[in-house]
């Protein structure tokens, strides 16, 4: 499998870098971003080591910083983090939210899947990839887990859809082990997990699975995911209604004590 040793490394000491020469500079972490045009978690989770840098960050900051290079050079040792560009976005600010909440509809959400599942996922994809890259995206997508146990601990709920569950995908014994897994994340004491009512006509989720966030400036941000491509959405009407929504949608869906016990039933179907 790919490592993540060495990024993680690199990432740590160019993250130590770029707090030498940010505080040499006398500029908080803010105002390097507005500086450079990033946010100021992004700017945090790069020194921390917690994302390598990424489009013209190092540039930008080598600049702004009258690094002379250096930070250019440490760079480029980093690692790709193998998050497609469209994501990176996304995953910074979940890397860091207060909150979030999910409704899915059609596959086990990524950040409840286990190796063989996500293998499973990421290697059918079009256009095809090589291993190597599989591989990468995989260890990414285990990565960003460590969501559930980060100080300080975020919400976090998920509406999933039954048909989400019950999927073969990478066999029976992979879909076994996947839904054990989601039964021990269920037992987490931040997680809550719901499964929709199968039994149920109509509910307000028909139109497609989403992303909930509230950020640690407790900001709210929804997001979605489609085959065109995805988007935030930050604005009134808009984010207001898919809260309003995925209230709802907990409100139709089984309860999550009746919810572990249809996981554990469909976990022992042959």
């Amino acid at each position: 499998m790919h490592s993540g040793g060495q990024e993680g490394g690199n990432a740590q000491m160019f993250g130590t870098l770029l707090r030498f020469f940010r505080e040499r500079a006398e500029l908080s972490q803010e105002a390097l971003g507005l500086k450079i045009g990033f946010s100021k978690s992004q700017v945090a989770m790069v020194e921390r080591g917690q994302r390598p840098p990424k489009g013209n960050f190092i540039a930008r900051a080598d600049e702004a910083l009258g690094a002379q290079g250096a930070l250019n050079a440490a760079g480029a040792e980093l690692v790709s983090s193998h998050l497609a560009s469209w994501f990176e976005p996304f995953a910074d600010e979940e890397a860091t939210a207060s909150a979030r909440h999910e409704y899915e509809t059609h596959v086990v959400p990524g950040l409840l899947q286990i190796e063989e599942y996500a293998h499973t996922v990421l290697s059918h994809t079009y256009p095809s990839v090589d291993d190597e890259e599989i591989e990468g995206r995989v260890a990414a997508r285990l990565k960003r887990q460590s969501l559930f146990t980060r100080r300080p601990t975020p919400d976090i709920g998920f509406v999933l859809e039954l048909s989400a569950l019950t999927k073969p995908l990478g066999g029976r014994h992979v879909r076994k082990r996947q839904l054990r897994h989601i039964l021990d994340v269920a037992q987490l004491r931040n997680v809550q997990l719901q499964v929709m009512a199968p039994d149920r006509q109509t509910h307000v989720g028909l139109d497609g699975p989403f992303v909930l966030l509230e950020t640690e400036e407790r900001r709210q941000l929804a997001y979605i995911e489609g085959q065109g491509g995805s988007f935030f959405i930050s604005e009134q009407p808009a984010l207001g209604n898919l809260f309003g929504k995925y209230g709802i949608l907990r409100a139709q869906a089984l309860s999550p004590e009746e919810s572990i016990k249809l996981i554990e039933q469909v976990a022992e179907e042959r």
